[in-house]
């Protein structure tokens, strides 16, 4: 029976887990496959009389049952605590660490058309670390359309420095 439970369980492996002490003056690595090995360890590694209590360093969280010790994740931050001592918030925490990202900037070109005449659209959209985006939209209308839009633009312009023109003319006439 005992090779079949040792066939049937393998053994947990070492995660590894970060651990500072009360005022987060000493740091340490440390890798434990259980809660009682690694308050072991802790109590040893940070040279802590007495018995030791693992909180949480980013929330104060006490850590008491191996269920919930199974739950941390690897690289997680503890904080040993001897008697007498207590979780205080840091304004700097080790484990607010910034997520892994692969991508550091994405650029994505759309090509479309909404109408068979239009010449055709094109959609710009960058995308910086994952999370800040931006788009623009250029939009190729049929050579007609576009035409008339050029030449409305050119009387615009026109029309708007003729009148220019007119108001200084005006104005260096009573000037003189």
């Amino acid at each position: 029976s005992m090779t079949q439970q040792l066939l049937l369980s393998p053994a947990p492996r070492p995660r590894p887990y970060r651990i500072c002490n009360w005022d987060r003056s000493l740091r340490k690595g440390i890798m434990a496959q259980s809660l009682a090995e690694l308050l072991r360890q802790a109590q040893s590694a940070l040279l802590i009389p007495g018995p030791v209590s693992l909180v949480l360093d980013e929330d104060g969280t006490v850590v008491e049952t191996e269920s919930f010790f199974r739950t941390l994740e690897e690289g997680t931050v503890l904080m040993a605590l001897s008697k007498g001592q207590t979780w205080a918030a840091s304004k700097l925490s080790l484990s607010r660490k910034p997520p892994r990202r692969i991508d550091v900037a994405c650029i994505t070109f759309d090509l479309y058309k909404t109408n068979p005449r239009d010449l055709g659209c094109l959609n710009v959209k960058a995308t910086l670390y994952g999370t800040y985006s931006m788009s623009y939209d250029l939009r190729c209308y049929g050579a007609k359309r576009l035409m008339k839009e050029a030449l409305r633009w050119t009387l615009f312009t026109m029309q708007a420095t003729g009148h220019v023109l007119l108001g200084t003319s005006c104005y260096m006439q009573q000037l003189l």
